[in-house]
């Protein structure tokens, strides 16, 4: 099993309703990689991200969770393999505590342990000290490292990440990416959606770019620089 994909994605298919949105998506995301879907809004990536937690309407194709055939899983059984999905909305609950909010959900059924409360404390301090504040009072950078820090508890090992630095302050975004970089460290595997490509670009060990629900273009980090003429063309970074 040391060579099975964490996400294993062939010829994914996917609606919402009527609307035809994935049109044959393939990505292959190993364990312990930080893997980038990039492209315009409205190119598919967030749908990329519902599809794989079973969140579309209408799935068809392949998607593999750690060698496990998922096209057909319920989404809670699709997060009980490992997975985590940090959704662009955040899903703070107003009526309860920064803390309340963090310990909400369940641990997933996983084998292994997610992190402990002291250990997301010491990764983001600024929870600890809000730990007692209701949870919209938070700061937008704040509400984010919650989210984030939220879906580490439970054991989730397969972070879905979309646009998490999103209208966030610079200093909130260097404090994400150093976060993300720790994660990878620890040996979690990371699919983030990201317009910011300044703040995507150090971080990926592979880069996705999507347009009108297909793959356009992917390559690896080491490549980006060759890369730079066609991006500018598909993404006007």
């Amino acid at each position: 099993m040391a060579n099975t994909p964490a996400l294993e994605i062939h010829n994914l298919e996917a609606w919402y309703g009527e609307s035809h949105v994935l049109h044959g998506v393939d990505i292959v995301v190993q364990p312990g990689e930080v893997v980038t879907l990039l492209g315009r809004n409205g190119a598919g990536r967030t749908s990329t991200l519902r599809a794989i937690m079973g969140l579309t309407g209408t799935r068809k194709g392949s998607i593999k969770v750690y060698g496990t055939e998922t096209i057909a899983m319920p989404t809670h059984r699709i997060a009980h393999l490992g997975l985590g999905y940090c959704p662009e909305e955040r899903g703070i609950f107003s009526s309860l505590s920064c803390e309340e909010n963090l310990m909400l959900p369940p641990t997933l059924k996983t084998g292994q342990d997610g992190m402990s409360v002291d250990e997301i404390y010491a990764m983001f301090p600024n929870l600890a000290e809000r730990k007692n504040s209701q949870g919209t009072r938070l700061s937008g950078g704040e509400q984010q490292m919650l989210a984030v820090a939220r879906i580490l508890r439970t054991g989730a090992k397969l972070l879905l990440l979309d646009e998490i630095s999103e209208g966030l302050a610079p200093v909130i975004v260097q404090a994400l990416a150093r976060m993300i970089t720790t994660l990878r460290a620890k040996g979690y595997t990371v699919v983030m959606v990201e317009q910011n490509f300044r703040f995507a670009a150090p971080l990926a060990d592979r880069f996705y770019v999507m347009e009108h629900g297909r793959i356009a273009l992917r390559f690896e980090a080491a490549e980006l620089e060759t890369q730079m003429p066609v991006l500018n063309q598909l993404l006007g970074v």
